[in-house]
């Protein structure tokens, strides 16, 4: 047998290099670059491996240095969401902090089913010294180490204690990630020590390796039935998850709604399925939807669940779908989302599914009455958002939906626009006009503060000459800023549009609907009393963003904001653009929620503002329902 003596952090890098995806006749790179902060737990393995394998453009392993081990992850997801789950990338951190740094993003990844590699370092196999910096001691387990708490956020876990042990770990962990049912994020924990080991690899190791991402067919008896509940329809909807985009099924959709005449509704994931323009998309659905999707939806007789895991959002927290007589199909890779709702599950590629149950249902199509009726529903929205985007006095602090307004006067289908967290994902979804299928990127699975700004150097990355918005507010950009370094560094002309209103606006409003008084969400100095309702701080954000490379342009009114994208948009380099907006209160926002959301109230309060919010919440779940 030929072999290859490598150290096991070098031939984990080689190995990487030569994984490949493969999906209708197209090949990409499975990781296509390492993400990595280097410590004393990765930089002789991993460090210098990545050095032996070669530096700069066009290396076997592409380098990208971050400032922050979660930052990276949500780069990588990012880039990973973008590729439409072909392509990934690797993070490599060192023992310790810089592991469990990982978690979050960890956690984001798989939630999200999205995949990413990671690469922590680990305590010495060997144990030459106990304990060693850094190394977590537990009484009652010799060998356990921080990075067991990534065992629960990943898709498949593995701990390389012998380099002989590394080839069957890398390859389950190739597996876990190309595979569309499996994937999320990958860990393979690698005690320090083994990472410099030497070992003689057998070179098949190290050939090229193509991993096909099928695209799996339904069940027959399955489709079967589906086709004969919706041959019984009389108000269908179809609700277009994440899944649409994954499996490239937005064609498939297209075509079948066009064929049947159904509406589409779309998940926080699945916004963009249909351009907005379209005649059969109705916008977004549940919590954060729209008025015509979520009429729809109490009184759908059948509803079409189409690559959506369920969240409590879509459903409103059990309470959307009202039709006593309704029933669901649905579409998905994974049976575990397939059998949510009871429904009639079809296990497979979205567009693939689609394609064949439309070619069984060829002579189906909705009322002439029900088209109508939605068309006009969706016509009367889209004039609510024309109303919530206007901004009338170009001399005016402009109002979020009005920021909104002007971003979506300026893009065309070429801009993506990212987004996780905050006010801004219920304004998205129920205003935003996608204009193609990737353009609309608003992480909502894990709704992770401080992910839009790497996320959206990941996106550029994946789509290099297309404009890539990161839209964060002050609360989000506090939590990770510091990715704008990496965009600096790596001359990526990300647009960051920073928003100034002040503290978690969001959560103050939830606060305030479940009578807890928007307690702790500004950010204000304390006053006499103790409380934090002095004056608003003194951050200057802008400054902040600019002492970190990034070019900035201050806004103050509705026509500063605009020539301010524009100028944004046209840069090509990283960019951002810091308004301080209006709020709602004294300005009109975004339309109220149109389905309900359940954030349990306290049942015994003495506070007037508690005992009404728990008055409205036990009227609201009565509404809740368990489709069984």
């Amino acid at each position: 047998m030929t072999t290859r003596r490598l150290t096991v952090a070098q031939a984990l890098v080689a190995f990487l290099a030569r994984q490949y995806t493969e999906r209708d006749g197209r090949r990409r790179r499975l990781i296509a670059a390492t993400w990595g902060i280097f410590g004393h737990g990765n930089v002789a393995g991993i460090g210098q491996a990545l050095v032996e394998s070669g530096t700069g453009p066009g290396t076997p392993m592409p380098y990208y240095q971050g400032r922050n081990e979660q930052a990276m992850v949500h780069a990588a997801v990012g880039y990973a969401r973008q590729s439409r789950r072909l392509s990934a990338h690797a993070v490599t951190t060192s023992i310790g902090p810089g592991a469990t740094n990982l978690v979050t993003g960890a956690a984001l990844a798989t939630v999200n089913r999205l995949p990413v590699l990671l690469l922590p370092g680990d305590v010495f196999a060997t144990r030459p010294a106990d304990p060693v910096l850094q190394q977590l001691e537990l009484p009652w387990a010799g060998d356990v180490s921080v990075n067991d708490t990534l065992r629960q956020v990943s898709r498949w876990f593995d701990r390389v204690t012998r380099p002989e042990a590394l080839i069957p770990a890398a390859l389950q962990a190739m597996r876990v990630l190309a595979d569309p049912a499996e994937t999320g994020a990958v860990t393979l924990a690698l005690p320090q020590d083994v990472q410099a080991e030497a070992y003689d690899w057998p070179v098949e190791f190290f050939a090229e390796r193509v991993w096909r991402v099928a695209r799996p067919r339904p069940d027959t008896d399955a489709l079967a039935a589906a086709r004969q509940a919706l041959a019984a329809a009389r108000r269908p909807l179809i609700v277009a998850g994440g899944g649409i985009r994954h499996s490239e099924a937005e064609g498939a959709l297209r075509e079948f709604a066009e064929a049947t005449g159904i509406p589409v509704a779309a998940t926080q994931a699945g916004k963009g399925s249909l351009p907005h323009d379209h005649p059969a998309d109705i916008g977004a659905i549940g919590h954060t939807g729209t008025a015509t999707a979520d009429e729809l939806a109490r009184t759908a007789d059948l509803v079409i669940g189409a690559g959506t895991r369920w969240t409590d959002f879509t459903t409103a927290s059990a309470t959307l779908f009202q039709n006593p007589d309704v029933r669901f199909v649905n579409i998905n890779i994974t049976s575990f989302d397939a059998h949510k709702m009871a429904g009639t599950s079809l296990v497979g590629d979205a567009r693939e599914v689609l394609a064949e149950l439309g070619a069984g249902a060829a002579d189906f199509r909705v009322p002439a009455a029900y088209r109508e009726e939605y068309g006009a529903a969706k016509a009367r929205w889209e004039s609510r958002v024309d109303a919530a985007y206007l901004a009338g006095d170009p001399a005016a602090r402009p109002t979020q939906t009005q920021l909104l307004g002007a971003l979506d006067a300026l893009v065309t289908g070429d801009d993506i626009l990212i987004n996780a967290a905050g006010s801004l994902p219920g304004d998205l979804h129920r205003l935003w006009r996608a204009r193609s299928a990737d353009q609309y990127h608003v992480e909502y699975g894990y709704s992770c503060m401080g992910y839009e700004i790497p996320a959206a150097i990941g996106v550029a990355m994946a789509a290099p000459g297309r404009p890539v918005w990161a839209l964060v507010g002050d609360g989000t950009y506090l939590m990770n800023p510091t990715e704008i370094v990496t965009a600096v560094q790596e001359d990526i002309p990300i647009k960051v549009v920073i928003i100034q209103n002040h503290g978690y606006a969001s959560i103050g409003g939830l606060s305030e609907a479940v009578g807890a008084e928007r307690f702790g969400t500004a950010y204000r100095r304390r006053a006499a009393d103790g409380t934090y309702t002095g004056d608003p701080l003194p951050v200057d954000l802008a400054a902040n963003a600019a002492s970190l490379g990034l070019r900035v342009i201050r806004a103050k009114t509705v026509g500063d904001l605009r020539e301010a994208l524009a100028e944004a948009r046209a840069s090509t380099v990283p960019t951002g653009v810091y308004i301080e907006t209006e709020t709602a209160d004294t300005v009109s926002g975004a339309p109220p929620a149109q389905a309900w959301w359940d954030v349990p109230v306290a049942a015994i309060a003495s506070r007037a503002s508690a005992v009404g919010a728990r008055e409205e919440y036990e009227r609201r779940i009565a509404a809740r329902r368990r489709h069984l």
